[in-house]
């Protein structure tokens, strides 16, 4: 197996990524601005997705990120928005680990980059316990070493070598039956499509810092993600990445932030209610939930249990209500837009380079719309 070094986030496309961005000079600004389109669900469906993301494709976004639980996959929906826009690239945000062998990853990957001339950006993670062992059939066990072994696998088929690896969670070919090693079929665009990691806890972090290009935020508290930083750094650094000088160089960091823009703060964190309560309660069981365990680290340790009593309960509403104000504040961009626009610095100051828009809270496709238009306004490109 060849070792990889470090590799850019950006495509052949990037020279022109912001040809079409916000503002004149065409400068970019050290933080760029992509899109989080979540789920199709009941409150998203496909077709508002995709006129999103083709809005944000105007707007000079450099990314879009699409979510998968048990529902709708994401290379689908990535390569249906992939042929309906020209720049912005394309990001799965995850494609969960159970759901697919690593050498079919390897597969959609290098399809969806080619058929989109080097924009696809590869998103992995575990799940958690409930969807891995409920929906896929795979036991959730040593997610780390199953990280390794999938990122591994994932490169080598993308630089088309003969696939052999020893495990332990990944045999290949399988040690008893007719297998062969084999390499990919085709001839992939790029050889080394950006991998990130979505990542929460701090060994994943140090994971996510050793093995990829990126890193996919979720609940990213500016405040609390000077530590996540460091331990990325960290890992880079003794994994010989980036530059010497910068461990950080060529990685990038991705904030997934809903964007609310209500004058009154209250009233906007009133849309992320639901959503923070799902995840801090209900996303996983009891004892793994990495969610939970990250308000807890923030400094919400009562707060968070009762919430995932509440909604274990299945008192969802309550669960919702009990969410702290200062926990949505401080994950979420709320409030007016000159508020907001304040509190954007926050982000880049702290090391987060993609700050990747999450349009669901109860948003329709126009407040999505007016809101990615907005927030584009409010981050203009500058000069150096």
């Amino acid at each position: 197996m060849v070792q990889h070094g470090s590799r850019s986030p950006d495509g052949p496309l990037a020279a022109r990524r912001w040809a079409a961005g916000p503002g004149a000079a065409g400068y970019p600004p050290s933080m760029r601005l992509g899109v989080n389109l979540g789920y199709w669900d009941r409150a998203s469906a496909g077709h508002d997705m995709v006129a999103i993301a083709r809005e944000a494709d105007r707007l000079g976004y450099d990314s879009l990120w699409v979510a998968e639980a048990y529902g709708s996959d994401a290379p689908s929906m990535l390569a249906w928005i992939g042929a309906l826009t020209e720049r912005i690239h394309l990001g799965s945000a995850v494609m969960q680990i159970p759901a697919r062998t690593p050498a079919m990853t390897a597969m959609t990957a290098a399809t969806i980059d080619s058929m989109s001339q080097g924009r696809f950006r590869l998103g992995l993670g575990v799940s958690g316990p409930q969807v891995s062992e409920g929906w896929h059939g795979v036991r959730f066990t040593s997610p780390l070493g199953r990280t390794r072994d999938y990122v591994e696998i994932v490169r080598s088929a993308l630089a088309r070598e003969r696939l052999t690896h020893p495990g332990p969670h990944y045999e290949l070919p399988l040690p008893d039956g007719p297998g062969k090693a084999l390499k990919l079929g085709s001839r992939p665009l790029r050889s080394e499509v950006p991998v990130y990691l979505a990542a929460v806890g701090p060994r994943n972090l140090a994971l996510t810092g050793e093995m990829a290009d990126g890193w996919l935020a979720i609940f990213l508290s500016p405040e609390q993600a000077r530590e996540e930083i460091r331990l990325i750094a960290q890992a880079r650094q003794a994994a010989g990445r980036g530059a010497p000088e910068d461990p950080m160089a060529g990685f990038d960091v991705v904030s997934s932030t809903p964007v609310i823009l209500v004058d009154d703060v209250a009233e906007a964190a009133g849309h992320l209610r639901d959503y923070c309560a799902l995840y801090l309660g209900g996303m996983g069981s009891r004892e793994q939930n990495f969610y939970n365990r990250l308000a807890c680290r923030m400094g919400f340790e009562q707060e968070a249990a009762d919430v995932q009593d509440l909604y274990l309960a299945g008192r969802h509403r309550e669960a919702a209500a009990a969410v702290p104000l200062d926990f949505i504040d401080a994950t979420a961009l709320l409030g007016s837009p000159q508020r907001v626009a304040r509190r954007l610095q926050r982000y880049e100051d702290v090391g987060v380079t993609t700050l990747a828009v999450a349009t669901g809270g109860r948003l329709s496709r126009d407040q999505a719309t007016a809101t990615l238009a907005a927030l584009a306004q409010l981050h203009r490109p500058r000069p150096d």
